[in-house]
């Protein structure tokens, strides 16, 4: 299906452009989020007509959201998950969980904004990038810790899953301090006569 695009889409195209995507597609997420028009003769016509308006919208947004993505850049949130002695999760951070860290934190972040690369599943700091506009992406830093003392310790770069000043020591298993003298196997007493 071709469509004409109404806001810079990664991957696909800038706004204006007509792009053939997959029906689904577009019936599915483009045409319903308001992202494209089908790329008929009216439409074309109506395009055109709208392209000076939709392009100072899109500047006016593009620059909100730069302002944001100065206060934003760089920050670390903290997220209080419960994991087990080796730093695993029980269960994963989500772009919903991400997205309510950064909204506590006093900035409005949706979970489609939040784009992530691969699942979080261990205690650490991770790099998390924020799409606060198609044009505009920040990275923050999410500190996944089991309490709040642990993701101070992160934050300095400690390894939390390591314990401290345990060490396991295993017994060595001597076999002549096993038996006492006069009970060792005929076996041995053959091998040595």
């Amino acid at each position: 299906m071709q469509v004409i695009l109404l806001q810079r889409i990664g991957k696909l195209g800038q706004m204006g452009d007509v792009v053939t995507v997959k029906d689904g597609f577009a019936r599915n997420y483009l045409l319903p989020q308001k992202k494209a028009l089908r790329a008929t003769e009216d439409n074309k016509k109506s395009f055109d007509g709208q392209r000076a308006q939709l392009e100072a919208n899109n500047l006016e947004q593009k620059k909100e959201a730069e302002a944001v993505a100065s206060k934003l850049d760089g920050k670390t949130f903290v997220s209080i998950r419960s994991a087990g002695d080796t730093g695993q999760l029980y269960g994963s951070v989500s772009t919903r969980d991400i997205a309510d860290v950064v909204t506590a934190g006093g900035f409005t972040v949706d979970r489609r904004q939040v784009i992530m690369d691969k699942p979080i599943k261990t205690l650490g700091v991770h790099d998390i990038r924020v799409a606060l506009h198609p044009e505009v992406v920040v990275k923050v830093a999410l500190n996944v810790a089991r309490s709040q003392d642990e993701a101070d310790r992160q934050s300095r770069g400690e390894d939390v899953t390591m314990v401290k000043d345990e060490k396991i020591e295993l017994e060595t298993f001597n076999p002549d301090d096993a038996f006492e003298d006069g009970d060792r196997p005929a076996q041995d007493e053959a091998d040595e006569g």
